[in-house]
């Protein structure tokens, strides 16, 4: 059973971007299934909302409110994604073509906002939960607003009015980000016996995420296939979200010194929220664009695996060398 758990540990998230891969391949590729297309899509979309709303409150469950306090990272970054967004924005609205398709895919790379589980590899890692939930909150709420100002200058054709789009937006955001939190510190301040259980529950919020992952690459292979690009295209993007996810995990690692900064700064600049930056693509952007949400899935979980890997592998470095 230890086997297990450990490799679970080192391996589950590529384990999770197989499977979920491999599910939609088998979905994909064979005819008898694609009647149940109609109810499948949606479940998985739900279903991960679902899963990010829970590992958000398993968060909220061991933060208190006053916890949630801006530090100068969180200006850092915040400035670092919204002025790259911007002039990426700009860049798009006077180019066409490709170029134009690959500045959008790097736009919508940068601002989209922190992954939820972001708050689950940063405590793993030893990081600052408390700091990565507040920028969850604070990158969340600047992409609502941010976002519809640019809309209608990178696609022309949008025909709703600004504030429309951020009650879609917010729509999309905000039951997934406020009620987790309402309802931990409900619970937080009136069944703190229950608070505590959820609080040793929480660190199973690791294989929560296992489970949002698998259905994030089903929707990330969906948007791939479904796209029809070219190999050209694909390469293109794949080399666009590999380097916007570099600059931002590398950035995040440079604005404090001490390594619980780092850390912090790192994963919660870093690690983004895929499946909205898919449905912001799809339903507001230049369609294909939404494949840079899939592929960015890939290599922002990647990189948590190999961290992962290399904090359990000094773990049991230290656990032999205290035994000797």
């Amino acid at each position: 059973m230890n086997k297990v758990v450990h490799f679970l540990k080192e391996w589950m998230l590529p384990c999770a971007i197989v499977l979920g891969i491999s599910l939609y391949l088998v979905y994909h590729f064979a005819p008898g299934l694609h009647h149940m297309g109609t109810w499948l899509h949606p479940l998985v979309s739900e279903g991960q909302r679902l899963v990010i709303a829970v590992l958000l409150f398993f968060q909220f469950v061991k933060i208190s409110p006053h916890d949630l306090k801006p530090s100068r990272w969180h200006l850092y970054a915040l400035a670092l994604q919204v002025l790259s967004f911007l002039m990426l924005a700009v860049s798009v609205a006077f180019t066409g073509g490709t170029l134009r398709m690959l500045l959008e895919c790097a736009m919508l790379c940068m601002i989209c906002p922190t992954a939820s589980a972001a708050g689950v590899i940063t405590d793993r890692l030893g990081g600052n939960l408390a700091g990565t939930v507040t920028y969850v909150v604070i990158i969340n709420v600047a992409a609502t607003f941010l976002i519809p100002l640019v809309i209608p200058l990178v696609n022309p054709s949008a025909t709703m009015d600004f504030w429309s789009y951020v009650w879609h937006i917010a729509l999309r955001v905000f039951p997934v980000l406020i009620l987790p939190g309402l309802v931990a510190w409900a619970i937080r301040y009136t069944a703190p016996r229950l608070q505590r259980k959820l609080m040793r529950w929480a660190s199973n919020s690791f294989y929560v995420w296992g489970v949002g992952l698998t259905l994030a690459m089903i929707l990330a292979t969906r948007a791939l296939l479904l796209s029809r690009l070219g190999w050209a295209a694909v390469a293109g993007i794949v080399l666009v979200s590999l380097v916007s996810c570099f600059v931002q995990f590398f950035a995040g690692r440079r604005m404090g010194k001490e390594k619980v900064v780092s850390l912090t700064a790192g994963q919660a600049l870093g690690q983004k929220n895929t499946g909205f930056l898919i449905w912001l693509g799809y339903n507001y952007m230049t369609p294909v664009t939404s494949v840079a949400g899939g592929l960015y899935a890939i290599w922002q979980n990647l990189f948590n695996s190999w961290e992962l890997y290399e904090k359990e592998h000094a773990e049991d470095a230290q656990r032999g060398s205290r035994a000797q």
